[in-house]
């Protein structure tokens, strides 16, 4: 597959995602090929550890391609976009649980998607480009691909900030944050991947300090603000603080689908702090079911990449989602679940 690279080398069984051209988004296909290739090395003696990495230097994996999902959905077959995003799922829950040691090169943009092919791995290494994010609100739909259980662990507050304004993350914030571990120069990555490859094993991975972030600063403000119970709590406390912080939070979250953020609230608190991902991936594809039919995922991809006018015509006003709408989204699917 052109798309994707899956081979064994030594004892590292290693995935390379082969677009660069597309900022290495993800395909349905390509999501099926990672999670057959985990299902292989599984029981395979030949396989000691899982490598994953991209071609290109702008992104490890912008998040997934979305344009057969989106016109499907248009032409009101809701099933293609379930289908992707279930077995998408399974893969993300497949690479969190595999029983061996697993890595992952995080350079450039890394989001929606991406996150969930190279955030779940047991060693999340990140270089200087690194930007890592869950914009999902932006275009109408949540955290998902298990970001939610990441974003449900980070200190404090700070899932909710980064779920709902979908802010980027350098190296320091995403290791603060929970969605990386270790922070190596870039120019030492090819000769790291060959010491790795010919030994087999992650022993020799040594990390020196990341260039300084800013979101553990942050925290007296996020936790003050993202600590509110609902998205027009939240609104309030932001609107009734003057400071740059606010004002640049507001602004960000004024560009974002009102139902996706409370939705993500509502999520992250019912996740608690210790979700497993199969938990979360749960709760996630119970929105995403129901997001080309009744949310404003069509109308987010619409003004977002196909029209590209940057101008979504949400079904809420900010401060104006009604409970009731957000449990329906959220409500059991009962025969329609995602099962593992």
């Amino acid at each position: 597959m052109s798309d994707i690279a899956i081979r064994v080398e030594g004892h590292v069984g290693r995935i390379t995602l082969t677009r660069p051209q597309a900022l290495n988004a993800l395909t349905y296909q390509m999501c099926l090929a990672i999670d057959a290739a985990l299902l292989r090395w599984c029981d395979d003696v030949r396989v000691d550890l899982v490598m994953i990495d991209a071609q290109g230097d702008r992104a490890f994996s912008s998040g997934g391609d979305i344009a057969e999902m989106y016109a499907t959905g248009r032409a009101g077959d809701f099933d293609y976009g379930r289908r992707f995003w279930a077995d998408e799922y399974r893969m993300n829950a497949r690479l969190k649980e595999f029983p061996k040691p697993t890595l992952s090169f995080l350079q450039g943009f890394t989001m929606g998607g991406g996150v969930g092919v190279g955030c779940h791995a047991g060693l999340r290494i990140v270089g200087e480009t690194a930007q890592i994010a869950m914009p999902e609100c932006g275009i109408g739909l949540i955290p998902d691909v298990g970001g939610s259980m990441i974003l449900a662990r980070a200190p404090g507050a700070l899932g909710e900030y980064l779920g709902l304004t979908g802010a980027r993350m350098g190296p320091a914030d995403a290791i603060w944050a929970g969605f990386a571990d270790v922070f190596v120069p870039e120019a030492e990555w090819e000769s790291l991947k060959a010491r790795i490859i010919a030994e087999g094993s992650l022993d020799v991975v040594r990390g020196v300090a990341p260039p300084s972030g800013g979101l553990q600063a942050l925290t007296p403000q996020i936790d003050a603000h993202f600590s509110a119970g609902n998205l027009g709590d939240l609104m309030s406390s932001l609107h009734e603080d003057a400071s740059g912080f606010a004002a640049a939070t507001l602004k960000l979250l004024s560009r974002n689908a009102p139902l996706s953020m409370a939705c993500t609230l509502a999520v992250l608190a019912e996740l608690g702090d210790a979700p497993d991902i199969c938990q979360a991936l749960a709760m996630e594809y119970r929105f995403t079911w129901r997001a080309m039919e009744h949310a404003d995922f069509l109308e987010g991809i619409r003004a977002a990449i196909i029209d590209r006018d940057r101008k979504p015509r949400w079904r809420h006003a900010i401060a104006a989602v009604p409970a009731q709408e957000v449990s329906r989204m959220l409500a059991p699917l009962g025969p329609n679940a995602l099962v593992f």
